[in-house]
């Protein structure tokens, strides 16, 4: 069973050898011991290119070499973020493709680039914040499935596509949802209409790229400046994954919120620290007046 599943990835994947001689199966070609030399050729190395059009494909694929609970990329309707999965396992480096002939890259909204991805204050930034007015229509990147449409306290009216390649984007904040569930969209489809829903401060899209339910920062794919992909197909490995090792320190720091009748020796005390800690940490001098609802960093 292994070894179909195997042939069935060799003829629709293209793999790389890690020192830059190309293996390319003819999905048209009918000669099992061509697929076989080439199969022992694939095996021979250790670090190899996996470029992947069709995704499903692809996760038949790797049930050689990632456990089979890792491969089923199960179609999750009620939740958004259903699962993590560490991609430091996986040697190989995985080419997404992103535009051919079929499919291609269409901007969700244009407008200026309002917040990064990357480390807030408290928190972990998992997507990019892109400027735009309530009611202003809102595309789909890619063509696939929808996923998610629905109300969240968070992402306010979000909807989530599933691609071919793997990807999934998110948009969020949305006024309105134009999608239902498991609707099958083509890129550039208007998928809802911005504005200001769910935790946001003025109307904006949030919009995020993952692949496993993992963020990627869609600046490696996308060029804001002139909304167009850098490449046609996207490079994905543990190094595109390296944020990792900052949420971890951002998941390690603490914060009190200061409640009526709090003092700096009340909260030292909670937390099996000193008030000079507290004061290093926060940049603050022992006499400040706290303030109800202000965030002390205690770790």
């Amino acid at each position: 069973m292994r070894f179909i599943i195997f042939i069935a990835f060799l003829l629709f994947s293209v793999l790389l050898k890690a020192n830059t001689n190309t293996f390319i199966i003819d999905s048209d070609s009918s000669s099992t011991e061509e697929i076989t030399s080439a199969k022992k050729k694939v095996n021979t190395t250790k670090n190899e290119i996996q470029l992947v059009n069709r995704f499903d494909w692809f996760v038949d694929s790797i049930n050689n070499t990632l456990n089979d609970t890792v491969s089923h990329y199960d179609w999750i309707t009620n939740d958004i973020h259903f699962r993590k999965f560490d991609f430091s396992k996986v040697e190989d480096t995985l080419m997404v493709l992103l535009n051919d002939s079929n499919d291609y890259f269409t901007p969700p909204v244009k407008g200026n680039v309002t917040s990064e991805f990357g480390k807030r204050r408290w928190r972990y930034h998992y997507g990019i914040d892109i400027d735009l007015n309530t009611g202003d229509t809102v595309q789909s990147a890619f063509g696939g499935k929808v996923r998610i449409s629905t109300y969240s306290k968070t992402y306010g009216n979000v909807v989530v596509v599933r691609h071919n390649n793997g990807l999934e984007t998110i948009y969020a904040h949305l006024s309105k949802r134009l999608v239902d569930i498991d609707s099958n969209i083509t890129t550039g489809t208007v998928i809802g209409l911005g504005g200001n829903t769910g935790r946001s401060y003025g109307s904006h899209l949030h919009f995020e790229v993952r692949y496993f339910d993992e963020a990627l920062d869609p600046r490696d794919i996308i060029a804001f400046e002139d909304f167009t992909t850098h490449n046609d197909t996207l490079a994905i490995s543990e190094c595109s994954f390296a944020y990792r090792d900052e949420l971890k320190l951002l998941n390690a720091i603490k914060y009190h919120k200061v409640r009526s009748g709090n003092t700096l020796g009340h909260i030292a005390a909670k937390y099996g620290t000193s008030i000079s800690t507290l004061c290093r940490l926060n940049g603050i001098r022992r006499t400040k007046i706290l303030q109800i609802g202000e965030r002390i960093r205690v770790r």
